[in-house]
């Protein structure tokens, strides 16, 4: 047996000695990393806070106390030690752990997360909750510096540090988001005084002090009492103070003995406190601490060399051909600009960034302030080209219609994962960008059915001339030859794939080649002849085409990967009843209101009926096709 089989909550976490913890974390980095090479997952953020984790537990009492993970993508080891470890096993898979906390899974997590920077105003909240109910027990809110990065960490320092409420936070910095920090704050954050030469420079200082004859002591500790002056002006000390915020550290993060004391000592400070814990990604597997980025959210692998399986070999996603289209454009025109948010992996954009570093720009995670700079650009005749994903997008609303829509200005945002995204779940799907988007006065709004019309819809947006979207699913394409040269697309025509006068599909997006299969087996079981429509734009929808149609076919049907509030669905209803269009029946296929779970694409799809088998079978329903077959 193992030390990690007799922990079945933190409690049984306090009985082990102090001495045995590292061993305990060898086994924790063992699990996870065999768990997740099968299941996929955030590895490299995992395993750099085993330690901090552990010691986390070893000092309070939760759920009394309350654990916040910022993002939460870092919580594995907390779920392992929280009683979950026997089904660690069903990590992201679909009815087993969520990759993220969840307050629905455990007592032990005490806000849901998924999105960054939020840990700090979760945290004041229940902090300033406690002391109306008279509760004595602790916050900690763990925020790693890539989420420092954004505004709302500084919200919630500002007012945590005018109430003065015992909030613990802790930084985790490992000098990373998801890719390499970015900014002023990235460079002050790693401003320590570890540097090989600056250790070597104070050793031979203090030497030379002490060997002074008669005052050597006292102007060694003079001298070490200057450095901490000096040391709080030129590292965060400085800035968090400024807050009202108590300031210790750096201390390494994978020492266990120094986090416990450092964790006992804050513990009983009774305003706020912000501990600076320094910690290495992927800490414990090799593979992952040479390429931190790359095993920030890997899918299945070989645990031996790091290499993906086979079976994630294949087409290229549609990320990748993003990105090579991005460089072909650019190449072409100096005025296409690119802009992320922490994210030139994770967009496709690490080779532009490379081939033209003057015109690229990583804001941070700072999706708000990105979206207003990408406004600044285009006030100025360039083309800034916002790559992000579908989900992070949402975080920056009021800077899509203030900044960009009310001033027409043209800005082209690259929604990456758009629709269901798979294993990492709500906080993730991009499943109201459809909605959200289309309420906003100027914008066009498209989806490709194929990686060869996302190429042509970015040679649409970069011709046009004010705020214009797409979006295009995670992973790979379906295979469809590159058209060279890449030709736009007229803005708000959609395309008819297959004739028939019997049922009319309105299809957007990834569900187009869904309900081509669909329309399939629709004809040869069924003996139902469909037209099918590639719509391509949700607005302007194609309202000329649709009314020419539905004056032949009259039962209609939607199909998108969206929720269906305000969606792509609900576009048809409105162009038609805007038309005067009567007679009419219309079916909707999407998502119902309701936030979507984690689990494989497939299974997803599969369940919420948006795949060609629910196709299929919403249409035997309406028609009630043995009937439709037999004529009676």
């Amino acid at each position: 047996m193992t030390l990690l089989d007799t922990i079945k909550s933190p409690s049984d976490l306090k009985s082990i000695p102090r001495s045995e913890l590292p061993k305990l974390a060898r086994e924790i980095r063992q699990l996870i990393v065999d768990v997740v090479s099968k299941t996929g997952g955030h590895l490299a953020s995992n395993l750099g806070v085993v330690e901090l984790t552990l010691a986390l537990h070893y000092v309070f009492d939760v759920p009394n106390d309350k654990i916040i993970w910022d993002v939460g993508h870092q919580a594995y080891t907390h779920k392992l030690l929280t009683g979950r470890k026997e089904r660690f096993h069903t990590l992201r898979q679909h009815g087993g752990l969520s990759g993220f906390p969840k307050r629905s899974e455990s007592p032990y997590d005490a806000f849901s997360t998924g999105h960054s920077s939020t840990s700090i105003s979760a945290g004041l909240g229940m902090v300033a909750a406690k002391r109306l109910k008279q509760e004595s027990s602790k916050v900690v809110s763990i925020i790693g510096d890539g989420s420092m990065t954004a505004g709302m960490a500084y919200e919630g320092l500002n007012q945590a540090g005018d109430l003065k409420k015992d909030l613990i936070v802790i930084l985790n910095d490992n000098e990373m988001s998801i890719s390499k920090n970015v900014g002023a704050l990235s460079s002050l954050l790693s401003r320590t005084f570890s540097a090989r030469y600056l250790q070597d420079l104070r050793k031979e200082i203090g030497e030379l002090l002490r060997s002074l004859p008669g005052i050597g002591n006292d102007a060694y500790q003079f001298a070490k009492r200057a450095e901490e002056s000096f040391k709080a002006f030129v590292t965060p000390g400085i800035l968090f103070e400024a807050f009202n915020f108590e300031y210790f550290g750096p201390i390494k993060g994978h020492r266990l003995d120094q986090l416990i004391d450092m964790l006992e000592n804050v513990k009983t400070i009774d305003e706020p406190v912000l501990l600076h814990v320094t910690t290495q990604k992927g800490r414990g597997y090799e593979p992952a601490e040479k390429n931190p980025v790359y095993f920030h959210g890997i899918g299945s692998f070989k645990v031996e060399t790091g290499d993906k399986m086979a079976s994630q070999l294949g087409a290229p996603s549609y990320t990748e051909i993003f990105g090579k289209t991005m460089l072909e454009l650019a190449s072409a025109d100096e005025k296409v600009i690119a802009v992320t948010a922490a994210m030139p992996e994770g967009t496709g954009l690490v080779d532009f960034s490379k081939t033209f570093p003057e015109r690229f720009f990583d804001v941070g995670i700072a999706e708000q302030h990105g979206v207003t700079f990408a406004a600044g650009m285009a006030s100025e005749g360039l083309k800034p080209v916002v790559a992000i994903y579908s989900t992070f997008l949402q975080r920056a609303y009021d800077q899509l219609l203030h900044d960009v829509c009310l001033e027409n200005l043209h800005v082209t945002f690259a929604l990456d994962r758009g629709g269901i995204v798979g294993e990492d779940g709500p906080t993730h799907h991009g499943l109201f960008d459809f909605s959200y988007l289309r309420a906003l006065p100027n914008m066009v709004v498209m989806a490709p059915k194929d990686e060869n019309e996302m190429r042509r819809m970015l040679m649409t947006a970069v011709n046009y001339s004010g705020p214009i979207a797409f979006r295009y699913p995670r992973g790979p394409g379906i295979g469809v030859e590159l058209e060279d040269p890449i030709t736009p697309i007229p803005i708000g025509r959609g395309e008819v794939l297959t004739n028939g006068d019997d049922l009319l599909i309105l299809a957007i997006g990834v569900t187009v080649s869904e309900a081509v299969s669909a329309q399939k087996t629709l004809e040869e079981t069924y003996g139902l002849k469909a037209t099918v429509v590639n719509c391509r734009f949700l607005k302007p929808i194609d309202t000329e085409l649709l009314c020419d149609l539905v004056s032949k076919i009259p039962n209609i049907l939607t199909v998108e990967e969206n929720v269906c509030e305000g969606g792509f669905g609900s576009a048809v209803l409105e162009a038609l009843h805007d038309a005067g269009v009567e007679g009419i029946r219309v079916k909707r296929l999407g998502i119902r209101n309701t936030f979507v779970e984690h689990g494989a694409r497939d299974v997803l799809r599969a369940k919420y009926g948006i795949d060609a088998k629910g196709i299929v079978r919403a249409v035997v329903s309406w028609f009630s096709l043995k009937s439709f077959q037999t004529g009676s």
